[in-house]
């Protein structure tokens, strides 16, 4: 039986004021479940790309199409689009800002419209989820990048999204830390979609590559199809 569709992406274009096409016609699906890594050099329009599909750029594109969960990403529709995609930023500090885990994870439902006990609840839950129980009363400031990463997790979770897209989520962390978020990672039912150059990272989770070039989708398939397609090693291609 085939997974439902919880991502469809038709002819995206994107064109930043100084005139850079920073996305040239992509086309993308995710599926329910599934986890896609996105490669491409700095400046291949992968970030851009993510950010569109919740509406975070400041204009929308300039032509195509994108529907998160079957509903179309336009200005109408951002709460309802924003409930669904959940995204994890590369430097965790950017949004992590209360003055405690609790209060930080407990931000957004609240903001859906829960009580506090009921936004309380929840962010334990999901901080129980991630492994971050005993740091419901510390300042997020005081943790580790690991801890900020795995809070930060926690409140895009507590807004009960169907896809988690998360930048570069292994900027900052040491072996060990990068190896706990796999595990805590490969545990969420979540589609997931991981915009990286740490190929063992994205080997260890993604079942499928998309390779970024130039504001297009070069080529996809398997991680080692597209790294062995592109020579592409430790997020650059190889010297020849």
């Amino acid at each position: 039986m085939t997974a439902p569709r919880v991502l469809t992406v038709r002819n995206l274009h994107h064109r930043y004021a100084d005139g850079t096409q920073a996305l040239n016609g992509v086309d993308f699906d995710l599926d329910a479940g599934e986890c896609v890594a996105l490669f491409g050099a700095n400046g291949s329009g992968k970030t851009t790309f993510v950010l569109h599909l919740n509406g975070l750029m400041e204009t929308a594109p300039e032509q195509g199409s994108i529907e998160v969960c079957g509903i179309p990403v336009n200005k109408s529709s951002l709460d309802r689009v924003r409930a669904k995609i959940g995204l994890v930023f590369q430097d965790s500090d950017e949004q992590l800002f209360m003055p405690t885990v609790l209060e930080d994870v407990a931000f957004g439902p609240a903001n859906l419209g829960l009580s506090p006990a009921a936004a309380a609840a929840r962010a334990k839950d999901m901080l129980e989820r991630v492994g971050m129980s005993g740091a419901f009363r510390k300042a997020p400031y005081h943790l580790s990048a690991g801890e900020k990463r795995r809070v930060a997790i926690a409140g895009v979770l507590a807004m009960e999204p169907e896809i988690l897209v998360l930048d570069e989520p292994t900027t900052f962390l040491d072996p060990p830390g990068q190896r706990d978020l796999a595990t805590l990672l490969s545990s969420l039912p979540q589609a997931k979609i991981l915009v990286t150059h740490d190929v063992e990272f994205a080997r260890t989770l993604a079942t499928r590559a998309v390779f970024f070039e130039r504001g297009r989708v070069a080529g996809e398939g398997s991680v080692d199809e597209i790294i062995r397609r592109f020579d592409w090693v430790s997020g650059f291609r190889q010297l020849k």
